[in-house]
């Protein structure tokens, strides 16, 4: 008897801390959960390297999650890059654009990969696709609003004529929440897999290390993660 579709999930899988979260929820509740990574020219592309390192020390550290964690996938995407004027894909300062918006922000990136999820979802079996956008604490970006999801899932729902789900179980967690997740799912284990083995840094900086993990420290991605630890720690010494 074949897997139900409900039962399988892709999940979107940066190497960074809310994408890992996202699989060890994901790994909770689905039988078969894969992985896909996109390589859209990104400048801190560091993060690509850690997508498996961060897949092997799950395997090691939860034998449990390690039965159902199924392939990786890597997707290029440079058109991205080109089309794109942002301090993630060029050298460009990370500031406030004009906009409101600041210039880490990659038109359309949550939308294409979650559509090209989708392509590759149909063909695998899967039907929930999660992600780790979030409205919560985040930098403003538009296409990370639970509307702008939900709307492509219905969007893909009808072009594709099966049932997608968009999962995004950080919607609404701030990012000391977010650390509390990742010890509700795998304790100090998973914990320490998000501070050692992954990567949020957008300016790819691995050669320092903090108590929250690797970066810059300085940039929106470390800054969020960094005030979410303290806030997290701090909560659990109240």
């Amino acid at each position: 008897m074949s897997e139900s579709p409900s039962n399988r999930a892709l999940v979107l899988f940066s190497g960074g801390q809310d994408s890992t979260v996202c699989l060890a929820w994901a790994l909770e509740r689905y039988d078969t959960v894969e992985t896909v990574g996109f390589d859209y020219g990104q400048k801190h592309l560091v993060e690509m390297d850690c997508r498996p390192v961060v897949r092997e020390a799950i395997r090691a550290a939860f034998p449990d999650w390690a039965a159902k964690l199924g392939p990786d996938h890597v997707l290029a995407l440079p058109e991205l890059a080109r089309i794109s004027d942002t301090a993630l894909t060029r050298d460009v300062e990370i500031e406030m654009g004009e906009n409101g918006l600041p210039t880490t922000f990659v038109p359309g990136r949550n939308l294409i990969f979650l559509t090209y999820a989708a392509a590759l979802g149909y063909r695998r079996g899967a039907q929930t696709l999660v992600g780790g956008m979030c409205e919560t604490d985040f930098s403003g970006y538009p296409d990370c609003r639970n509307d702008a999801i939900q709307a492509l899932a219905h969007a893909l729902t009808l072009g594709m004529d099966r049932p997608f789900q968009l999962e995004t179980p950080l919607m609404w967690l701030d990012k000391a929440a977010t650390w509390a997740l990742a010890d509700t799912l795998g304790g100090e284990a998973l914990a320490n897999i998000v501070i050692e083995k992954t990567h949020t840094c957008y300016r790819g900086e691995r050669s320092v290390r903090h108590d929250w993990g690797y970066g810059c420290g300085t940039c929106p991605a470390c800054d969020l993660r960094a005030r979410g630890y303290e806030n997290w720690r701090a909560a659990q010494r109240a």
